[in-house]
């Protein structure tokens, strides 16, 4: 029987917690960029410092606006001044620049657009209220406050945000360590020259080396390994010593050599599923050893999509991610006839973009064979047709899901 894209993802990211947690390390914030946090990020200090002006304009207490809408001007304070020993006499107000410390008995400032000026002072045109223009110390960071929690991808605007606390270092879980290898007399290395009409070039590993790149993984590079029991056994053994994860691209399918299948059951516990999603209906799972097992299918576009949707939520959740799902998905009416059999999910290609009415529609990329490799050249988005659907007709509402930042 089949087994159910949910079931599998499931049975993954169940298979987590058997895994020994990353060690920690701390690195330099500039270094921290997309590494996750291994503990909660506590903030040393306020921010703002102090009760800052969030205008250029005018200081006033309520009181002295009460008696009179005209006051004098008696000071002026900029950003970076020191008030600590300012006299301010009642019934007058300050010029103020934004970012410039308020005094303690300001109650508001008032930009200067909505006064006039003359000889006299400052007459104030609008009704003040408290509080007005007035950014209050740790409004946007309260000292002791969790800042980032832990488990919490390190992106620009977060790491802006800690740059402004002054943290010069974080502790971040280690990069994961992935090993991959390609199994198969027909491959060849990119950049050589093809020997016999049989032989293909190995384009799997090294998309699955830009996959990794992206997400922040340690790739232990196995190369291609000849359809020879004793040398697939023997790299599958160094793989699984050298990494936390293990991904080998071809090997999983019916009609692949038996050695294969029998040395990863000799040397681990692999389960070899054959799910109901197209593309990418043969995929093997397990460990051997200390590290997690996924053998992908063969097939470009079935090793892309198998890697996007199974191993790539497994990686975040290895690399101690608290939200590892990364799918954004909603529906829209398509603008082309979608081909579907009955039985399998299928992840068909698609662009999603907005019609000539402002609407967003989705249509093919086109043929949608697990050997065509230019269907995701022009996608932005998997269209997602359950299992048990059949053809869709141009108009009808499908489920798609936007590409995220792996695949742009």
């Amino acid at each position: 029987m089949l087994l159910t894209f949910q079931q599998a993802k499931q049975q993954i990211l169940q298979s987590v917690s058997t895994i020994k947690s990353l060690t920690s390390e701390k690195v330099g914030l500039f270094d921290a960029l997309d590494r996750i946090t291994a503990e909660n990020v506590v903030s040393p200090i306020n921010v703002p410092g102090f009760d800052n002006s969030a205008m250029d304009g005018y200081a006033v207490r309520l009181a002295d606006l009460k008696q009179s809408t005209l006051l004098p001007q008696a000071g002026a304070i900029f950003a970076g001044d020191d008030i600590s020993n300012l006299h301010w006499p009642k019934g007058t107000c300050l010029r103020i620049m934004t970012g410039a410390p308020v005094p303690n008995d300001a109650d508001a400032v008032v930009m200067q657009e909505q006064t006039e000026k003359s000889d006299l002072g400052i007459t104030f045109l609008r009704e003040v209220k408290a509080g007005d223009n007035i950014r209050r110390m740790g409004e946007d960071v309260k000292q002791d406050a969790i800042t980032v929690n832990k488990g919490t991808k390190l992106t620009i605007p977060t790491l802006s945000t800690l740059a402004t606390l002054g943290i010069g270092e974080l502790v971040v879980f280690r990069k994961l360590k992935v090993a991959i290898l390609s199994t198969g007399n027909e491959l060849t290395p990119i950049g050589e020259p093809l020997s016999g009409n049989g032989a293909i070039y190995d384009s799997n590993r090294f998309t699955l080396k830009l996959l990794l790149s992206k997400l922040n993984c340690e790739v232990v590079d196995l190369g291609i390994i000849a359809d020879d029991p004793i040398q697939i056994k023997q790299a599958l053994m160094t793989a699984s010593s050298q990494a936390d994860l293990v991904v080998t691209s071809g090997g999983v399918s019916v009609g692949d050599a038996d050695y294969t299948k029998a040395a990863l059951e000799e040397l681990g516990t692999i389960n070899f599923w054959k799910m109901a999603i197209k593309p990418g209906k043969p995929f093997a799972f397990g460990k051997i050893g200390n590290a997690l097992f996924c053998g992908l299918p063969g097939n470009p576009v079935s090793a892309l999509v198998t890697f996007y949707q199974l191993v790539q939520p497994l990686i975040l959740a290895l690399s101690g991610l608290e939200d590892s799902s990364v799918e954004l998905s909603f529906k829209v009416k398509t603008a082309t006839n979608l081909k579907k059999s009955v039985g399998r999910l299928d992840f068909q290609r698609g662009v999603l973009q907005i019609n000539a009415q402002g609407e967003l529609e989705v249509s093919t990329t086109g043929q949608q064979g697990s050997h065509i490799t230019q269907s995701f050249n022009q996608a932005n988005c998997f269209i997602v047709l359950e299992q048990e659907r059949g053809n869709v007709a141009k108009g009808e509402l499908v489920t798609v899901e936007l590409f995220n930042a792996l695949l742009k």
